[in-house]
């Protein structure tokens, strides 16, 4: 069972078509799995075997008579629960939305069901995508496997903890501010933000329309790439979607990383703010790691990191209030302290402070974006410490802001987190690899050249 456990989506698919695997006998592992261990993890907000098992039995059927729908054909998933499954709750882990049914999927959904996924169920995230973790909402927060007594970042927190839990080998999560990339540094897993507009975010509840990014969240980066190339496409639905060639992720994992360019911006996590020092000195390792694979790697720098942190918090917290304005007048006692306090702050954003923030974004962007001219891809921290203590909420507002994905929200660019070793205490550590719009094939390259030659994700949290 803890082969199935931790089997990767490649190997899944391959043992599936087959025949050496059955859906059946693979979701069932995976069930057995959450009902034993979740009780203390609190990944799900909604368990489905039911719908688990169907699922899993028609991938069977469809094996047996030779119809083999690609490689997530009979391989189970998890959707954050603000990504719609049709006819189930999607509440975003807030009272406000409790009985709130999806009348239909959301543009993931559709496509990891027409590619043969088996659902497992509803992920916990922070309410509404940000307040949290908190105790004060109608259901627990999510832990971290390696060391449940710690936060296992957000607010894709349940995508996080299921799938470095071996409950699923991927989820769905969003990313606004790092929401990805967060839980896949806190949890040991790899989490990408693909170039805003990638993948469309029709069917999942909005935080601030200009920064939502949906993406994956993979034990490794080889199954990161797979789903991606599920997800990825255009759609009409959504005004942000962008219309792209079709592109095959995958291609150019196994290339080594001989002459790539590598910029390191160091002064994210040394200068602009000083990391953790395991924190840091992992990711300076992992810079070297790459140069010892044959990148020439260099220093390079960008707007301060407060800048890029001013100008997110700006434009997310004036777009989450005008959607969240008539909830807050009429039930501000249904939120989550945390996450009204959070939303009424965008009450405080004049028009004037949101649009020199957009132009003040662009300005960024474009500089940020030069860098690509001389570098092929950027490497810095994504959070600056290991996961804390989930019940210290002075730590977990400390340690939050501590990091440097909200830049890469700012400039849409693509950014993958990955691990980078463990902590003293066992807790994961990881980088961000970022490149230049549309050049997410490139950062699986490297990631999966620097995960080779690292072996992290070849360890798994032992389960309470």
């Amino acid at each position: 069972m803890s082969d199935l456990a931790y089997l990767g989506i490649a190997d899944a698919a391959a043992l599936i078509r087959s025949r050496k695997l059955s859906p059946v006998e693979y979701a069932g592992a995976l069930i057995e799995r959450v009902g034993r261990h979740d009780a203390k993890l609190n990944a799900f907000l909604r368990f489905t075997p039911e719908i688990a098992l169907a699922d899993a039995q028609r991938a069977e059927t469809e094996i047996m008579a030779g119809h083999w729908r690609g490689p997530l054909h009979g391989v189970p998933y998890g959707l954050k629960d603000i990504v719609d499954y049709a006819g189930l709750p999607t509440t975003a882990h807030s009272a406000i939305l409790k009985d709130n049914i999806a009348a239909a999927d959301a543009f993931v959904t559709q496509k990891i069901r027409a590619a043969g996924g088996v659902f497992m169920g509803k992920l916990s995230t922070h309410e509404f995508a940000t307040g949290g973790p908190c105790f004060d909402l109608p259901w627990p927060p999510a832990r971290n496997p390696w060391n449940r007594d710690h936060f296992c970042g957000g607010s894709s927190s349940g995508s996080g903890a299921a799938t470095a839990a071996g409950f699923v080998p991927m989820a769905i999560g969003s990313d606004t501010g790092g929401s990805i990339r967060n839980p896949a540094t806190m949890c040991g897993i790899t989490g990408m933000k693909a170039t805003y507009g990638l993948v469309s975010r029709r069917g999942v509840f909005p935080l601030a329309w200009s920064l939502d990014h949906v993406g994956p969240l993979t034990r490794t980066v080889q199954d990161n790439a797979i789903v991606l190339n599920i997800i990825a496409g255009h759609d009409g639905s959504d005004p942000g979607s962008v219309a792209r060639p079709a592109a095959d992720y995958t291609g150019q994992i196994g290339r080594d990383i001989k002459g790539l360019r590598v910029g390191a911006i160091r002064h994210f996590y040394a200068g602009d703010i000083v990391a953790d020092p395991e924190m840091g000195a992992a990711i300076d390792q992992a810079v070297e790691k790459l140069a010892d694979l044959g990148a020439s790697v260099r220093e390079v720098s960008t707007t301060p990191l407060s800048q890029f942190s001013v100008c997110n918090s700006i434009i997310l917290a004036a777009e989450a209030y005008a959607i969240h304005q008539q909830w807050l007048r009429e039930r501000p006692q249904d939120y989550g302290a945390i996450t009204r306090e959070r939303f009424l702050l965008g009450a405080m954003i004049s028009a004037a402070e949101y649009i020199n923030a957009t132009r003040l974004r662009a300005k960024m962007t474009a500089q940020f974006h030069r860098l690509f001219d001389d570098v092929d891809v950027v490497v810095t921290a994504s959070s600056l410490d290991p996961a804390c203590r989930i019940d210290d909420p002075q730590a977990n507002e400390y340690t939050y802001a501590r990091q440097s994905r909200a830049p890469f929200n700012i400039t849409g660019s693509p950014a993958m987190a990955i691990p980078a070793g463990f902590s003293s205490k066992g807790l994961p550590l990881g980088l961000q690899i970022v490149a230049a719009p549309y050049h997410e094939a490139l950062l699986y390259r490297v990631g999966a050249a620097y995960e080779a030659a690292t072996g992290w994700t070849h360890r798994h949290p032992q389960l309470p």
